[in-house]
């Protein structure tokens, strides 16, 4: 579908220390499989190497962290969850989830392989963590030691992982006979419509359609009943799967899958899809380089890895950009793989007044426009680069 050539990690931020270093880099090409309908990248890098020690907290985005409690509101009472019962998340990051279960009062438990990110969900919100991949020997470890879960969340995890049947499977084992599985991941249909290439890179192996889902779970005697589209992080799909024979398939995903009918196995489709993003890229570098020419300054929101993914392919560097700002202070100070240029706090921003901002971490725009508006009211406007090019 899609070769967006060498690439480092992109969530490889470097310390000063190691910009003397040559970077890594994978081949990061994009390929669909008519056979089975998954979209998925065509090499993996061990995921020991990306996720012992990991950059993106999610309780630095605000959005993430009510949209968190809004599912775990709801779900504590479609289920009614109680003391008694155990809410289980893999890749359950800081404890942004988990920890509207437990001052619910509802027991929980935390998966999460990134050892740094393990101890923050432990130390400063309570949120007990097992600091290991998910799978069928974890599973099977965690029912052997008389845990089963009422209700497994999996959120924008699936698509990092190499072992698929392995993780499903797992599902199936650790949860209870009622239980229900409520996996959140990008939705292909909005990557494909709104050109969000910069989605792809090695941590996502794999971006799923409905139909695709749908045959991996039946394949391990789970059964999607549910599903609804989601705004955030540019349109994402949440499912609903529990034990096959429980609960009958809803209306919704009998839609959904009829929908997909019409493009989930278009060849056609998704070689547009290409077309597409080269058509962002003449606009997106055109824009910069007259912005340039007219001596604008500018500067970059987001050290995110969907920006790492845009400015390398793009071939957008210091020729162009100033510096990034982020939010995250565990990436403040350190540098963006390939391009290399130095994050700093958001505040820098107010001190520096460069004249524009390219916006890279977009699924949050609403969020970070509000956060700047003083930023704007001295003049500043952010450059918004997906699914169009526009200034705001």
């Amino acid at each position: 579908m899609l070769s967006l050539g060498q690439t480092p990690l992109a969530n490889a931020l470097l310390t000063e220390d190691e910009l003397g270093q040559p970077e890594a880099t994978w081949p990061l090409d994009l390929a669909w499989c008519p056979a089975c309908s998954l979209v998925q990248i065509t090499e993996s890098v061990p995921p020991e190497k990306m996720f012992r020690e990991y950059a993106y907290f999610s309780s630095f985005s605000d959005t993430m962290v009510q949209h968190a409690r809004k599912i775990a509101e709801s779900l504590t009472d479609r289920c009614q969850l109680h003391g008694e019962s155990l809410v289980v998340e893999v890749a359950s990051n800081d404890g942004y989830l988990l920890q509207w279960y437990q001052r619910a009062g509802v027991p929980v438990l935390g998966i999460e392989p990134a050892r740094n990110i393990a101890r923050v969900a432990e130390e400063q919100k309570g949120v007990p963590t097992i600091s290991e991949f998910f799978g069928r020997e974890l599973a099977d470890q965690l029912v052997a030691g008389g845990q089963r879960a009422d209700v497994i969340h999996a959120n924008n995890v699936l698509a990092h992982v190499p072992d698929l049947n392995g993780v499903v499977a797992g599902f199936k084992t650790l949860l209870k006979p009622d239980g229900v599985v409520v996996v959140e991941a990008p939705y292909l249909k909005d990557l494909i419509e709104h050109v969000e290439f910069d989605t792809i890179y090695h941590e996502h192996l794999c971006y799923f359609s409905l139909t695709a889902l749908d045959r991996l779970f039946r394949r391990h005697g789970l059964e999607i009943v549910d599903a609804e589209r989601l705004p955030i992080h540019g349109g994402s799909l949440r499912i609903f799967a529990r034990h096959a024979g429980t609960v009958p398939v809803g209306e919704c995903v009998r839609t959904m899958l009829a929908d997909e009918a019409n493009w989930a196995n278009s060849e056609t489709h998704y070689l547009d899809f290409g077309q597409r993003v080269e058509t962002l890229r003449r606009e997106l570098t055109g824009l910069l380089r007259t912005l340039k020419a007219d001596n604008r300054r500018i500067a970059v929101y987001g050290a995110s890895a969907k920006g790492s993914t845009l400015l390398n392919y793009f071939g957008i560097g210091a020729d162009m950009l100033d510096y990034v700002v982020d939010r995250s202070t565990v990436k403040q100070g350190r540098y963006t793989p390939g391009t290399r240029l130095k994050i700093y706090d958001p505040d820098k921003l107010l001190t520096d007044r460069p004249d524009y901002c390219l916006l890279l971490t977009w699924n949050f725009a609403d969020e970070i426009l509000a956060q700047q508006q003083r930023y704007r009211d001295q003049g500043g406007k952010f450059i918004i680069p997906i699914p169009h090019v526009k200034v705001a």
